[in-house]
Protein backbone atom coordinates (compact mmCIF):
# COMPACT_ATOMS: atom_id res chain seq x y z
CA UNK A 1 0.00 0.00 0.00
CA UNK A 2 1.11 3.20 -1.07
CA UNK A 3 0.38 6.71 0.80
CA UNK A 4 -0.27 7.82 4.02
CA UNK A 5 -3.91 6.55 5.59
CA UNK A 6 -5.02 6.98 9.01
CA UNK A 7 -7.17 4.99 11.22
CA UNK A 8 -10.57 6.15 9.65
CA UNK A 9 -9.05 5.92 6.17
CA UNK A 10 -7.98 2.35 7.00
CA UNK A 11 -11.14 1.19 8.47
CA UNK A 12 -13.15 2.70 5.01
CA UNK A 13 -10.50 0.91 2.85
CA UNK A 14 -11.73 -2.62 4.34
CA UNK A 15 -15.00 -1.69 4.56
CA UNK A 16 -15.09 -0.94 0.36
CA UNK A 17 -12.55 -4.37 -0.39
CA UNK A 18 -15.02 -6.36 1.36
CA UNK A 19 -18.12 -4.89 -0.15
CA UNK A 20 -16.29 -5.85 -3.24
CA UNK A 21 -15.61 -9.07 -2.27
CA UNK A 22 -18.87 -10.12 -1.80
CA UNK A 23 -20.40 -8.86 -5.23
CA UNK A 24 -17.88 -10.84 -6.61
CA UNK A 25 -15.19 -8.46 -8.19
CA UNK A 26 -12.67 -10.07 -5.79
CA UNK A 27 -11.92 -13.39 -5.94
CA UNK A 28 -8.58 -15.41 -5.11
CA UNK A 29 -8.77 -17.82 -7.92
CA UNK A 30 -6.11 -19.76 -6.00
CA UNK A 31 -8.72 -21.51 -3.56
CA UNK A 32 -10.29 -24.82 -4.04
CA UNK A 33 -12.97 -27.02 -2.56
CA UNK A 34 -11.87 -27.86 0.52
CA UNK A 35 -12.25 -31.61 -0.49
CA UNK A 36 -14.76 -32.29 2.37
CA UNK A 37 -17.98 -33.44 0.94
CA UNK A 38 -19.98 -31.56 3.94
CA UNK A 39 -18.07 -28.45 3.60
CA UNK A 40 -18.11 -28.02 -0.21
CA UNK A 41 -21.96 -28.97 0.20
CA UNK A 42 -22.97 -25.43 2.04
CA UNK A 43 -19.93 -23.71 0.85
CA UNK A 44 -19.54 -22.96 -2.77
CA UNK A 45 -16.17 -22.52 -4.03
CA UNK A 46 -17.05 -18.69 -4.84
CA UNK A 47 -17.73 -18.20 -1.80
CA UNK A 48 -14.44 -18.88 -0.18
CA UNK A 49 -12.77 -17.79 -2.85
CA UNK A 50 -14.01 -14.29 -1.97
CA UNK A 51 -13.65 -14.94 1.69
CA UNK A 52 -10.02 -15.49 1.15
CA UNK A 53 -9.71 -12.43 -1.31
CA UNK A 54 -10.75 -10.32 1.78
CA UNK A 55 -8.40 -12.23 4.36
CA UNK A 56 -5.50 -11.73 2.15
CA UNK A 57 -6.28 -7.37 1.53
CA UNK A 58 -6.59 -7.19 5.59
CA UNK A 59 -3.69 -8.78 5.76
CA UNK A 60 -1.55 -6.31 3.56
CA UNK A 61 -3.36 -3.67 5.83
CA UNK A 62 -2.46 -4.89 9.04
CA UNK A 63 1.13 -5.15 7.18
CA UNK A 64 0.93 -1.61 6.39
CA UNK A 65 -0.61 -0.51 9.93
CA UNK A 66 2.68 -2.08 11.62
CA UNK A 67 5.46 -0.71 9.39
CA UNK A 68 3.71 2.59 9.56
CA UNK A 69 2.81 2.47 13.26
CA UNK A 70 -1.05 3.44 12.25
CA UNK A 71 -3.59 2.92 15.02
CA UNK A 72 -5.95 -0.22 15.39
CA UNK A 73 -7.95 2.52 17.75
CA UNK A 74 -11.21 3.96 17.52
CA UNK A 75 -12.95 5.15 20.51
CA UNK A 76 -16.65 4.81 21.51
CA UNK A 77 -18.67 6.69 23.56
CA UNK A 78 -21.48 4.31 25.35
CA UNK A 79 -24.57 5.46 27.05
CA UNK A 80 -27.09 3.65 28.89
CA UNK A 81 -30.07 5.16 30.92
CA UNK A 82 -27.95 8.50 31.31
CA UNK A 83 -24.37 7.54 32.25
CA UNK A 84 -21.65 7.52 29.89
CA UNK A 85 -18.37 6.34 29.72
CA UNK A 86 -16.19 7.27 26.82
CA UNK A 87 -13.40 4.57 26.25
CA UNK A 88 -10.55 3.27 23.41
CA UNK A 89 -11.44 0.04 21.64
CA UNK A 90 -9.47 -2.08 18.62
CA UNK A 91 -11.50 -1.63 15.49
CA UNK A 92 -12.72 -5.35 14.85
CA UNK A 93 -11.10 -5.36 11.16
CA UNK A 94 -7.67 -3.74 12.21
CA UNK A 95 -4.69 -5.30 14.73
CA UNK A 96 -3.85 -3.67 17.89
CA UNK A 97 -0.19 -2.01 18.34
CA UNK A 98 1.75 -2.72 20.89
CA UNK A 99 0.96 1.22 22.33
CA UNK A 100 -3.04 0.33 21.43
CA UNK A 101 -2.58 -3.09 23.97
CA UNK A 102 -0.99 -0.85 26.47
CA UNK A 103 -3.86 2.21 26.13
CA UNK A 104 -6.61 -0.62 25.79
CA UNK A 105 -5.20 -2.48 28.92
CA UNK A 106 -5.26 0.70 30.86
CA UNK A 107 -8.71 1.34 30.22
CA UNK A 108 -9.76 -2.49 31.69
CA UNK A 109 -10.71 -0.96 34.82
CA UNK A 110 -12.62 2.20 34.31
CA UNK A 111 -14.49 0.08 31.91
CA UNK A 112 -15.31 -3.06 34.32
CA UNK A 113 -16.57 -0.73 36.90
CA UNK A 114 -18.67 1.49 34.39
CA UNK A 115 -20.32 -1.97 33.49
CA UNK A 116 -21.20 -2.89 36.87
CA UNK A 117 -22.55 0.13 37.85
CA UNK A 118 -24.88 0.54 35.16
CA UNK A 119 -25.54 -3.68 35.27
CA UNK A 120 -26.17 -3.62 39.69
CA UNK A 121 -29.60 -4.92 39.85
CA UNK A 122 -29.38 -7.24 36.60
CA UNK A 123 -28.86 -10.91 36.12
CA UNK A 124 -25.31 -11.96 34.74
CA UNK A 125 -24.22 -15.15 32.43
CA UNK A 126 -21.23 -16.40 30.92
CA UNK A 127 -21.49 -17.15 27.79
CA UNK A 128 -19.92 -20.87 26.81
CA UNK A 129 -19.77 -23.09 23.68
CA UNK A 130 -19.76 -19.85 22.19
CA UNK A 131 -22.98 -18.55 22.80
CA UNK A 132 -25.02 -21.56 22.81
CA UNK A 133 -25.37 -22.07 26.32
CA UNK A 134 -25.03 -19.64 29.33
CA UNK A 135 -23.96 -20.35 32.77
CA UNK A 136 -25.48 -17.65 35.31
CA UNK A 137 -22.84 -15.98 37.36
CA UNK A 138 -22.82 -14.25 41.07
CA UNK A 139 -21.09 -10.24 40.54
CA UNK A 140 -18.03 -11.37 42.73
CA UNK A 141 -17.06 -14.08 40.58
CA UNK A 142 -17.00 -11.51 37.61
CA UNK A 143 -15.26 -9.31 39.56
CA UNK A 144 -12.87 -11.77 40.30
CA UNK A 145 -12.59 -13.34 36.94
CA UNK A 146 -12.31 -9.04 35.81
CA UNK A 147 -9.36 -8.95 38.09
CA UNK A 148 -7.50 -11.87 37.86
CA UNK A 149 -8.09 -12.87 41.90
CA UNK A 150 -9.38 -16.33 40.49
CA UNK A 151 -8.35 -18.71 38.51
CA UNK A 152 -10.69 -19.67 35.43
CA UNK A 153 -10.20 -22.87 32.71
CA UNK A 154 -8.35 -20.69 30.02
CA UNK A 155 -5.72 -20.31 32.62
CA UNK A 156 -4.99 -16.31 31.13
CA UNK A 157 -4.71 -13.06 32.26
CA UNK A 158 -7.20 -10.69 31.86
CA UNK A 159 -5.40 -8.01 30.44
CA UNK A 160 -8.40 -5.57 28.28
CA UNK A 161 -12.03 -4.96 28.72
CA UNK A 162 -14.74 -3.75 26.23
CA UNK A 163 -18.42 -3.17 26.33
CA UNK A 164 -21.63 -3.49 23.43
CA UNK A 165 -24.89 -3.84 23.82
CA UNK A 166 -27.68 -6.03 22.53
CA UNK A 167 -31.02 -5.12 22.98
CA UNK A 168 -31.51 -5.26 26.14
CA UNK A 169 -28.23 -6.92 27.04
CA UNK A 170 -25.41 -5.38 28.23
CA UNK A 171 -22.11 -7.42 27.37
CA UNK A 172 -19.09 -7.32 28.64
CA UNK A 173 -15.85 -8.83 27.26
CA UNK A 174 -13.22 -9.94 29.16
CA UNK A 175 -10.09 -10.71 26.37
CA UNK A 176 -6.77 -11.11 26.55
CA UNK A 177 -3.68 -10.72 23.40
CA UNK A 178 -4.87 -9.53 19.72
CA UNK A 179 -7.87 -8.26 19.89
CA UNK A 180 -8.69 -8.71 16.22
CA UNK A 181 -7.98 -12.68 16.80
CA UNK A 182 -10.13 -13.02 20.34
CA UNK A 183 -13.77 -12.80 19.41
CA UNK A 184 -13.96 -16.23 17.89
CA UNK A 185 -11.32 -18.19 19.80
CA UNK A 186 -9.60 -18.99 16.51
CA UNK A 187 -6.41 -17.38 18.56
CA UNK A 188 -5.99 -19.46 21.35
CA UNK A 189 -4.36 -19.65 23.31
CA UNK A 190 -2.19 -16.02 22.72
CA UNK A 191 -5.43 -14.53 22.25
CA UNK A 192 -9.05 -15.19 23.42
CA UNK A 193 -11.83 -13.69 25.36
CA UNK A 194 -14.94 -14.47 27.27
CA UNK A 195 -18.50 -12.54 27.43
CA UNK A 196 -20.47 -11.58 30.11
CA UNK A 197 -23.92 -10.54 29.35
CA UNK A 198 -26.01 -8.64 31.56
CA UNK A 199 -29.97 -9.00 31.36
CA UNK A 200 -32.85 -7.84 33.46
CA UNK A 201 -34.08 -9.81 36.15
CA UNK A 202 -35.76 -13.12 35.40
CA UNK A 203 -34.44 -12.80 31.45
CA UNK A 204 -31.94 -15.35 29.47
CA UNK A 205 -29.23 -14.04 27.11
CA UNK A 206 -30.57 -14.00 23.63
CA UNK A 207 -27.20 -14.66 21.80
Amino acid sequence: MDGNYTTEQLIQILAAERLACLKGKRLNLTVRPSGNALVDKFIKPDAMQKFSAYQDFRAVVHQYQEENQVSGIVWQNFIYQGKNLFFPQVHEQLIALKKDLETIKAAKDSIFNFWQEITERMDLYLSINSGKNYHKLETEIVRAIALNTIEIPISQKIEWANLSQSGSEIILQLGWGQPERAAYKQGLPSSGSEYIHAVQPGSYPLG
